[in-house]
């Protein structure tokens, strides 16, 4: 588990999801996008190839939601579209 200063919290959170994009968009044309972390819940969206995708619940709960719980396990994970 990782503990840090909010702010530098959210600069951790903010790294891990452009990592996560940035394998989502090499190798399945999809975009994971940062919106808001208030401390407890990160909000983030789905583009690209992701969008219409049947597999974005899969996508969003998997891999984005499982890789952040990797890091930070006490962080909530809700997705917007």
């Amino acid at each position: 588990m990782v503990t840090a200063e909010p702010n530098e919290r959210e600069a951790q959170l903010r790294a891990l999801i452009d990592k996560i994009s940035a394998y989502v968009e090499q190798f399945h044309g999809g975009t994971v996008e940062f919106l808001s972390f208030d401390g407890r819940q990160l909000k983030v969206r789905l583009g690209g190839a992701c969008l219409n995708c049947p597999l974005l619940p899969s996508t969003l709960h998997g891999w984005v939601e499982g890789t952040i719980h990797q890091f930070f396990p006490d962080v909530e994970v809700t997705g917007e579209q």
